[in-house]
């Protein structure tokens, strides 16, 4: 086990974030099934800016469960100190991505979140995977 807390604030701030997108789905499904409005909310589901509200709920999640499956791999694993701490700020600014689209909707700003989650959250997996094809995991360090 690695003998950073790095990975703390992956798994920390990815429930977090998951419960408030969890959140959001509840209200997507109220919006869908119980508001009153709701035949025209199902009419205009394939367009924005209900498309991208789905996208942002399941992005959301998805990003939100990234994190804590890396921050689990980041205190369990033996990373490098350095890298683990890029890993885990990238990843955390991966949920940018989500949360971006969201701004875009509710506040009509630009995309530029978005695309800084989605690099930040490819570049995190990607340098993770080159440091787990890297690793040297010898006997005596366990999952």
């Amino acid at each position: 086990m690695s003998d950073s807390a790095t990975g703390k604030w992956n798994i920390g701030i990815g429930l977090g974030v998951m419960v408030l997108f969890m959140l959001y789905g509840f209200f997507l499904i109220y919006m869908r099934d119980f508001a009153p409005s709701r035949e025209a909310w199902i009419a205009g589901s394939n367009v924005s800016p209900h498309f991208e509200a789905r996208l942002a709920h399941a992005h959301g999640n998805l990003f939100s469960l990234l994190n804590i499956v890396f921050g689990a791999l980041l205190l369990w694993l033996p990373v490098r100190q350095r890298r683990a701490r890029w890993i885990s700020l990238l990843a955390l600014a991966g949920l940018l991505m989500p949360i971006g689209i969201l701004s875009e909707i509710y506040l009509n700003l630009p995309p530029v979140l978005v695309l800084v989650g989605a690099a930040s959250i490819v570049v995190a997996t990607a340098l993770f995977a080159l440091e787990l094809v890297r690793m040297d995991i010898d006997g005596s360090k366990s999952l």
